[in-house]
């Protein structure tokens, strides 16, 4: 009877421990707007897989490329509701509900990788307290390659530019098309193949990077490389997910982020070239801007600087003064 209760406790015991194990784990989604072999995609996956081993699995984070999950204009707003667990958001497309996320999409204020970092630095302490005060936790950020321009024909001056459809993906690029005459046409990156494919898209401003992943060479001849902007993807947890963690886990996740931000911010700048290289090899003329199209654009960013300035306030100065400080 004495071995009977012995063996009925382990067993219990052994169940248990199974239940125990099994509950301890935690079961996070993550939405993307982006590609699988989309260099941002590729750099979640692995920090996924970082975040797995470094919890020995009591932490699995799956990604869902692509705008499986949610489209790229619901995701924010999903990980703040916790609809999904976390998720990434190009921070440009919501500068009209917070000027502050508009900053790196600012025309030619931080044009280079050494800039935008600089810019990212001053942006950050900012950044995280608003994302905590909307529930939400930064996880880490990453730029896409600079933003340049994609056209069906030739381009020399913003004069060219107008009457023609051009694609908007955010506030920013809606007002760069308001400002040279063009007609702003609102086309998530999902959807511009079909655009392109349909001609309700005639020209564009966003990365090489972009322009391979959607083979814009296939519609488009031109490509001018301004180097515009370097606006970052801001991959972020919901609050309240991320405080349910142990101390041990947050701290795993936070290093995981950190490395995943150092990894793609040198793979975006990898990537730069060699989206280059490949538009030039499927036939796309990639040129340099003319000095009228380079002076034209400027008076353009000077518009928009401007603008911003008069929306973001006081924050929003001090943000651009910190930012001028550093360099």
């Amino acid at each position: 009877m004495k071995r009977r209760s012995l063996m009925a406790a382990a067993t219990l015991a052994a169940l248990l421990g199974t239940t125990i194990g099994v509950q301890a784990q935690t079961k996070w989604d993550l939405a993307s707007a982006y590609p699988a072999f989309n260099f941002h995609s590729e750099n979640i996956a692995q920090f996924a897989k970082e975040v797995t081993e470094a919890t020995s699995g009591q932490l699995l984070i799956t990604p869902h490329p692509g705008a499986s999950l949610f489209k790229a204009p619901e995701i924010k707003r999903a990980v703040q509701g916790n609809q999904t667990q976390a998720g990434e958001f190009l921070m440009v497309n919501f500068q009209n509900e917070w000027p502050i996320f508009g900053a790196d999409g600012l025309p030619f204020v931080a044009s280079s990788y050494d800039d935008a970092f600089k810019l990212y630095q001053a942006q950050k302490p900012i950044l995280e307290k608003k994302l905590s005060e909307q529930g939400m936790t930064l996880l880490y950020a990453v730029p896409w390659p600079p933003q340049g321009l994609f056209s069906k024909k030739p381009i020399e001056s913003v004069q060219q530019l107008k009457g023609m459809k051009m694609r908007a993906y955010s506030p920013a690029t809606a007002r760069i098309a308001e400002l040279v005459g063009a007609q702003p046409v609102t086309i998530q990156e999902a959807e511009l193949p079909q655009a392109l494919a349909t001609g309700v898209v005639e020209s564009l401003m966003t990365s090489g990077s972009t322009g391979t992943d959607k083979k814009l060479y296939e519609s488009m001849g031109y490509y001018y490389d301004v180097q515009a902007w370097l606006p970052k993807n801001a991959i972020v947890a919901n609050k309240r997910a991320f405080e349910r963690l142990d101390a041990a886990t947050q701290q795993a996740v936070r290093k995981a982020a950190a490395d995943a931000e150092q990894r793609g911010w040198q793979r975006s700048k990898e990537v730069t070239a060699q989206s280059i290289e490949k538009l030039k090899a499927e036939g796309m003329q990639v040129l340099e801007p003319s000095p009228q199209l380079k002076s034209d654009l400027a008076k353009v960013g000077e518009t928009m600087q401007a603008e911003w300035l008069k929306k973001a306030g006081e924050p929003g100065k001090a943000l651009l003064d910190a930012y001028k400080a550093a360099q």
